[in-house]
């Protein structure tokens, strides 16, 4: 039976570690009604949880955990010996305590984001732990401490993902860290796109700065002769002067 139950917490912590991004060390947040089982069955919680869970743990509690033990007088004083040598960890009660299972409920918020594992005896905490998805429960029974399956939100939560319709909490951490890494850049290509781009003066076009070049006139048509006129010509007779020198005169002659 110890090697069934250990197969199957094995198999649970890996449904929380692929799905919920579950890390090491797992922090384990108890309360007086799990110390109070543990003492009642000789338990040692430090020794036994990380052996169970195959791994690193931080047990924690709270202050409202604490001050109900105190409340509750002598019967508890043992449990509360065990639970103040856990680390405690601030919870939003701290002028005004509350009871401890309200208190841990809302330590887990709507999606466990500090990925809390809750050791508890108290049906009250269970019961609301049920309707947050991702949260490991852990109770005792049987002289043992057993590692819950997954609860039904949990696994409609997956599916729900798997499916598109929601997105894990791994792949919003990873969206996180890409748009604080590209935030300055996406910043600027903003500012740019609100200023409006002045332009540069720039050279003529060398092609736009040639002369045109310039028509030729038109030559006038010829005058077309008449029919049985025939076309003229001249031509230079040379004349002598008294000096002897030759000059030329146009003659007209009909050709």
């Amino acid at each position: 039976m110890k090697i069934k139950r250990q197969k199957q917490a094995k198999k649970t912590i890996s449904f929380y570690k692929y799905n919920f991004s579950f890390r090491e060390p797992f922090q384990i947040l108890i309360d007086g009604t799990f110390c109070q089982a543990a003492l009642k069955n000789k338990i040692q919680i430090k020794e036994q949880m990380p052996k169970y869970l195959m791994g690193e743990v931080q047990l924690c509690t709270t202050s409202c955990a604490l001050k109900e033990l105190e409340t509750l007088g002598k019967e508890l004083y043992g449990a509360k010996i065990i639970l103040q040598k856990f680390q405690t960890r601030r919870c939003p009660h701290f002028k005004s305590p509350v009871p401890a299972s309200e208190c841990l409920l809302s330590m887990l918020e709507e999606r466990n984001p500090h990925h809390y594992f809750v050791a508890t005896q108290d049906h009250t905490v269970t019961a609301g732990l049920k309707k947050i998805p991702g949260v490991p429960l852990l109770y005792i029974i049987l002289n043992t401490i057993v590692l819950d399956k997954p609860s039904q939100t949990s696994l409609d939560h997956v599916q729900a993902v798997q499916l598109g319709e929601l997105v894990s909490p791994a792949q919003q951490q990873s969206i996180r860290s890409l748009k604080e890494e590209q935030g300055i850049n996406a910043q600027k290509d903003g500012e740019r796109r609100g200023k409006k781009r002045k332009r540069k003066q720039s050279n003529p076009n060398p092609l736009s700065c040639m002369k045109k070049k310039k028509k030729g006139v038109p030559t006038p048509p010829r005058k077309k002769t008449e029919e049985g006129e025939k076309r003229k010509r001249s031509r230079h007779n040379k004349r002598k002067t008294e000096g002897g020198d030759n000059i030329s005169a146009p003659v007209v002659t009909n050709a």
